[in-house]
C-alpha cells in the first residue's frame, strides 16, 4: 500500500473513532503543527500545549473532517486558531499584570526557534533587528500574523493559507502583504542604521 492510500485509510478509520489510526495521524503531523505553534507563540512550552490542544480539538472534530482540504491544511487551521486563542489570552493576562524584570528575555525567544525554512537570524541582519522582530510580529493583527508565519516561516502557498484561514486567496495574499509592509516599517530604523 502506498503512503497516500495508507493516509486515506488512517483518516477514514480515525473518522470512525479508531484511536490507533488517529495516533498514526498525530505522529505524521505533530512536527509541522509544533513548528507552526512555536512560530506563532515564540515559546516552546506554549507550543507544546497548543499541539496538545490542536490534536484534542482534531480528535473531537474528526467526524466532521470532510476532506475538502488536506488533513495537514485542516490541522494548520486548528493550530492557528489555538495559537491565536493562546496569544489573545496571554495579551489579556499581560494587560492585567505588572511588568517583570524578565522583560529583557522575551526578545530572545525567536532566536532558538527550530526551523526548516528561513530563520529569524537570516531575516534579521543584526541583533537589533532580531530584538525588534518579535514585538513587531505581536503588533500585527491576528490574520496578518498567522498568514505571515504560514507563508514566510512555513513556506505554505497562498491557496493553502487561504483554506487554512477560511478566507479567499486574495484576502490571504493581502494579509501577507500588509504584514510585510508593517514589519518593514517597524524594522526600518534598524535596517537604515545597518547600511
Amino acid at each position: 500500500m502506498d503512503w497516500s492510500a495508507e493516509l486515506a485509510t488512517d483518516i477514514a478509520k480515525a473518522r470512525r473513532g479508531d484511536r490507533d489510526a488517529f495516533q498514526s495521524l498525530v505522529e505524521q503531523h505533530s512536527r509541522a503543527v509544533f513548528r507552526l505553534a512555536w512560530r506563532m507563540t515564540g515559546n516552546e512550552s506554549d507550543a507544546q500545549d497548543i499541539v496538545q490542544e490542536t490534536f484534542l480539538r482534531a480528535w473531537k472534530q474528526m467526524g466532521r473532517f470532510d476532506g475538502r482540504a488536506s488533513l495537514g491544511t485542516w490541522l494548520h487551521r486548528i493550530c492557528a486558531n489555538c495559537s491565536l486563542d493562546h496569544i489573545r489570552a496571554r495579551k489579556r493576562k499581560q494587560e492585567t499584570m505588572v511588568p517583570s524584570d524578565d522583560a529583557d528575555n522575551t526578545n530572545d525567544r525567536m532566536a532558538n526557534v527550530p526551523h526548516h525554512g528561513p530563520s529569524p537570524e537570516r531575516l534579521a541582519q543584526s541583533s537589533e533587528i532580531t530584538a525588534m522582530l518579535l514585538p513587531a510580529l505581536e503588533e500585527l493583527s491576528d490574520m496578518e500574523r498567522t498568514a505571515f508565519v504560514m507563508r514566510h516561516y512555513e513556506g505554505l502557498p497562498i491557496e493553502e493559507i487561504s483554506r487554512a484561514l477560511g478566507v479567499e486567496s486574495g484576502a490571504a495574499k493581502h494579509s501577507v502583504f500588509r504584514a510585510v509592509q508593517k514589519l518593514r516599517r517597524a524594522l526600518e530604523p534598524a535596517m537604515s542604521g545597518s547600511r
